[in-house]
């Protein structure tokens, strides 16, 4: 990444969205370890095209998302690309905590009565940044979980590795489409912690080097080099109008 342009952090429980132009570049830290980042994507001229987990998992061949794996929309362009990956296994299936999952694991608190002591879930944080766009519970998509890995047990249940993400631990996107990016971070809805997940993440955004032609998301796969030039066909006439 070259220079970082913008950092906040986003506390536990907490969720941020904002639109990120196309050849940004945005690493995401897991501060404290054993943290998860929910993020859904969203193409901003035209809010009906959103990112499609079983589409990303499918054409790349794969159960996890990890470097060189490319997140794609459901028109088969390319959002954004892994570039860079400490941990090698990110999981997009199990989808987000709900309200009921988090009064049931650890107990019903409001921000009304609790403060920040309350107990936020990934659907309802996502909600909340939905509506600033004028999206609502029909525009919700299958997000992906950063930081965290499932793996089956011999009966095929789904088990979080609670030990997979250690402190530090970071992942960075860059993005192939303007983009409008929804992040949140409350528990994964496979979290059984005794006590509610308080994991903050770190968010920095900066300008991304220009894709090569022996880039390695670009050439991960045979499908991802098809959905750059997808992405090239739908920004044709933008770039044409800038010469």
């Amino acid at each position: 990444m070259k220079d970082v342009l913008y950092t906040t952090e986003i506390p536990a429980g907490g969720h941020w969205s904002l639109r990120l132009r196309r050849g940004t570049q945005m690493r995401i830290t897991d501060i404290e370890g054993g943290g998860n980042a929910g993020m859904l994507f969203y193409n901003p001229e035209d809010l009906l095209e959103r990112y499609n987990a079983p589409d990303t998992l499918k054409c790349q061949h794969t159960f996890r998302l990890t470097r060189g794996n490319c997140l794609y929309s459901d028109m088969g362009r390319i959002f954004a690309s892994i570039v860079e990956d400490s941990l090698g296994w990110h999981e997009t299936v199990c989808g987000n905590s709900h309200a009921a999952h988090i009064a049931e694991r650890w107990g019903k608190r409001d921000y009304q009565n609790d403060r920040n002591d309350w107990h936020q879930n990934g659907y309802d944080a996502f909600l909340v940044e939905l509506a600033k766009y004028g999206l609502g519970r029909a525009d919700m998509a299958a997000n992906i979980n950063w930081f965290s890995k499932v793996a089956t047990d011999a009966d095929g249940n789904m088990n979080l590795d609670g030990d997979h993400s250690a402190p530090g631990s970071s992942i960075t996107l860059r993005f192939e489409m303007d983009t409008l990016v929804l992040l949140h971070t409350c528990p994964h809805p496979l979290n059984t912690a005794s006590e509610y997940p308080r994991k903050p993440v770190r968010i920095e955004i900066g300008e991304a080097e220009p894709v090569s032609d022996d880039d390695y998301c670009l050439n991960y796969r045979p499908e991802n080099r098809r959905g750059f030039q997808n992405n090239a066909l739908y920004y044709m006439g933008t770039e044409m109008g800038k010469r």
